[in-house]
């Protein structure tokens, strides 16, 4: 490790917010150096509630993070806030509008609000956001909140990413069936009906409540599961195996995040979520899974660099462009070349 990095590890411990900047930048950039930092942050790691926040463009994500902010911080609370917008297409740049909506809260010491660009990833969240709340986690953060992009069908890394999840809708969301096919129901530990003031929030409230009831087979107790299923255990509302008969009862809120109303309620479901996940030993198995998926994820990004950089991966590949565009190869032939190599440079076993 640079003396550099040193120095900025000595301000981290110090709690100066420049230093989390500058390890934040260093993460999220993947600059020289960077594994070597989280690996000394990574002890510090585990103690921080995370808070997926996710919905449609437009559903209020933003205004209702920053209340949650300003309720927790009333309440003493060190918040972290990791807001990630999309990426252009053609500049791969971002407007980073969530950091200009809470600017406000930046200006407060117990607050950090750092935006990040997708970059062309894809469900929802930056490759790097769950190093980035692994930062703000070491740095003393209790609470973590993650914005994501607008929700779709594969934007749902929220879902692993955090410990608690906050699917929020609109009344012009539409039909509340299309939520159940985009897969919100398995993501979401708490609904939030944000803008109740307008028309059709109580029904959309109901529907989603009796799909929940469906889903839990409340609504249908007494007919038969379809295919004997019992959708009651799919899910990361499961409980741990020693408590299976435990489960977490989605509630459904409605919140006018512009005025605060329904905050306190929202805030207060979050607590008695992360109550239930110590109580019933999830937190624990969501730890396992994240720490499981994160070591798959940094083994797929040093194979990529392995075997596009370093053995030439790239290079090979661009000279076989014109074979492969008349046709005289194959890109399963081209992948096989490419494999090759790689497997012909690593040494035999024993």
């Amino acid at each position: 490790m640079t003396a550099e990095h040193q120095a900025l590890l000595r301000d981290f411990d110090a709690g100066r917010k420049p230093a989390l900047s500058r390890i934040i930048s260093i993460v999220e950039n993947e600059r020289p150096g960077f594994r070597e930092l989280l690996d000394v942050v990574h002890p510090r790691v585990g103690r921080a509630h995370r808070v997926g926040i996710t919905g449609p463009p437009g559903a209020g994500k933003s205004t209702l993070t920053a209340a949650l902010v300003t309720y927790y911080r009333a309440r003493g609370e060190r918040v972290g806030v990791v807001a990630v917008d999309p990426s252009s297409p053609f500049t791969g740049g971002a407007l980073l509008g969530d950091r200009i909506r809470m600017n406000e809260l930046a200006l407060d010491d117990g607050v950090f609000i750092r935006s990040m660009a997708t970059r062309g990833s894809l469900g929802g969240l930056a490759l790097s956001t769950k190093e980035v709340a692994d930062v703000l986690d070491a740095f003393g953060f209790g609470r973590i909140f993650v914005e994501t992009v607008g929700v779709g069908q594969s934007e749902l890394d929220v879902a692993a990413a955090a410990d608690s999840t906050v699917v929020i809708l609109v009344p012009e969301s539409g039909d509340s069936v299309q939520a159940m096919k985009a897969g919100l129901l398995e993501a979401s530990d708490i609904f939030v009906v944000n803008k109740a003031d307008r028309p059709g929030a109580e029904r959309m409230a109901r529907e989603l409540v009796q799909m929940l009831h469906l889903r839990m087979g409340k609504a249908l107790r007494n007919v038969p599961a379809h295919h004997g299923v019992d959708l009651r255990r799919v899910g990361k509302r499961e409980a741990a195996p020693e408590s299976r008969d435990t489960v977490w009862e989605i509630p459904v809120l409605q919140t006018i995040a512009e005025t605060g109303r329904g905050v306190p309620e929202l805030a207060e479901a979050l607590d008695r979520h992360l109550a239930w996940l110590d109580s019933s030993g999830v937190r624990t198995s969501l730890r396992q899974a994240r720490l499981t998926d994160r070591v798959k994820e940094e083994v797929d990004r040093r194979l990529r660099r392995h075997v596009w950089l370093e053995q030439g991966g790239q290079a090979l590949l661009d000279a076989a462009l014109p074979d492969l565009a008349a046709g005289r190869a194959t890109p399963y032939e081209v992948a096989a070349r490419i494999v090759g190599i790689v497997e012909s440079s690593v040494p035999p076993a024993g």
